[in-house]
């Protein structure tokens, strides 16, 4: 049972200025030169106390979480932040474009609370492994300043729409806040009158965690070590109906460079059928018309390949969990080109870039060896996988676009 929340968030003021100027990607997607160009946007701005910058001198009394916790206090205090003045859930709305094909679309979700469940629960479900790095960074902010500022993204399955249809109504009206991010995504957000219909619909549904496993399991870990803390076994929660023509996953492909690749081809070709292709028109073609088997794409030099996997069986896709960017880790990079697990955690030898004709062009002017290219991976994918219990290898999925952080905060006491 999945158990949602209305909640009373805290939100940026017009004393803060644009919200544009304001809000984040999330987290883990911020550069050095994104957190830069954020601080320069504005005092204000949410990258100060979600990845503030860490300074020489920073000990155990003064450090990256302590002066978040004061930055926040501060806002607060001064009318930066206020907190609404009663419960809610938040429709969100995405406008954008998809890199690639140029289709635009809307994806539709709501904010509300989720209850943090064990994994144990068959509640929640994830696709990915964490690292400890990430959740010991997260949890230092959260035991902080016992705040969560970025939403983590959730799917449900609703085939017939029923939630949708009452965002929907609610997006009639004027939003509350709407903001273009730096990817030209357009997103906004209304107040629900629904609340009590959208708690009764997701009763019965399981969650899928598409973005944010680390907050997630940081939460998790948090409300262990506080079980009688109030509201640390709620965090924000984004969540988007499964069979939504908005939801988008994009191809996350792979740059090599720094191995001997000489041997690569016909090493390949012992698990592979390898074909010379004219164009990444004809492999996307192939990709269409692929169904269950196995086609990852190759730039080498100035040529470009297919090479098909000949070790599954048809239908095996899904059932066996042989997901193309697992058949590439393990029979393209391991056994033809020798890159173990070990290297591709370290990112040793590997790069990763979104976007093919940026992969392709990285290998023609000599910047890697090879570009791996791979077709999306499909929810559906995503949700046989992580409902059987498996997880899937890093970057598998890179759902587009992001939720913005900043544009709700909860607070949990």
């Amino acid at each position: 049972m999945a158990n949602i929340f209305p909640f009373q968030p805290y939100r940026y003021t017009s004393q803060a200025g644009p919200l544009q100027n304001l809000v984040t990607q999330p987290y883990d997607k911020i550069s050095p030169a994104m957190q830069r160009h954020y601080l320069e946007a504005s005092p204000y701005n949410l990258v100060r106390v979600i990845l503030g910058p860490r300074k020489p001198g920073d000990n155990e009394s003064e450090n990256v979480y302590t002066r978040a916790t004061r930055t926040m206090q501060e806002w607060i205090s001064s009318g930066v932040w206020a907190r609404d003045a009663a419960p809610g859930m938040f429709a969100y709305f995405q406008e954008f474009v998809v890199p690639d094909t140029g289709e635009r679309l809307v994806r539709k979700g709501f904010i509300a609370l989720g209850q943090v469940e064990e994994y144990a629960a068959g509640i929640v479900f994830r696709h990915e492994q964490t690292l400890s790095g990430p959740k010991k960074d997260r949890m230092e902010l959260l035991k902080h300043t016992r705040t969560h500022f970025e939403p983590i993204f959730m799917l449900y399955p609703d085939p017939s729409g029923a939630i949708d249809a009452l965002l929907d109504e609610a997006a009639a009206a004027p939003p509350i806040a709407e903001v273009t991010d730096e990817y030209g995504a357009i997103h906004r957000m209304w107040k629900v009158g629904a609340g009590a219909q959208i708690q009764q619909l997701m009763a019965d549904k399981k969650l899928l965690i598409a973005d944010g496993h680390h907050r997630y399991e940081t939460a998790m870990a948090f409300q262990r070590d506080h079980p009688h803390l109030p509201g640390a076994s709620r965090m924000i929660m984004a969540f988007v109906n499964m069979h939504s023509a908005g939801l988008k996953i994009l191809a996350t492909h792979r740059l090599v460079s720094g191995v001997d690749t000489a041997g690569f081809l016909a090493a390949a070709s012992r698990d592979f059928e390898v074909r010379e292709i004219a164009s990444l028109d004809y492999l996307k073609a192939a990709w269409a018309a692929s169904g269950d088997r196995s086609i990852i794409g190759a730039a080498i030099g100035d040529k470009l390949y297919q090479l098909e996997d000949r070790t599954a069986p048809h239908g095996a896709l899904n059932v066996l969990g042989a997901l193309d960017v697992r058949i590439l880790h393990e029979g393209l990079l391991g056994k033809a080109l020798g890159i173990g697990e070990e290297a591709v955690r370290d990112e040793k030898h590997l790069r990763y870039i979104r976007g093919i004709d940026l992969a392709v062009e990285e290998v023609r002017k000599g910047a890697a060896q090879i570009a791996f290219l791979l077709k999306p991976t499909s929810v559906r994918q995503v949700a046989d996988t992580s409902f059987s219990g498996g997880v899937m290898p890093q970057k598998s999925t890179d759902f587009y676009p992001k939720l913005l952080s900043g544009m709700v905060m909860y607070k949990l006491d």
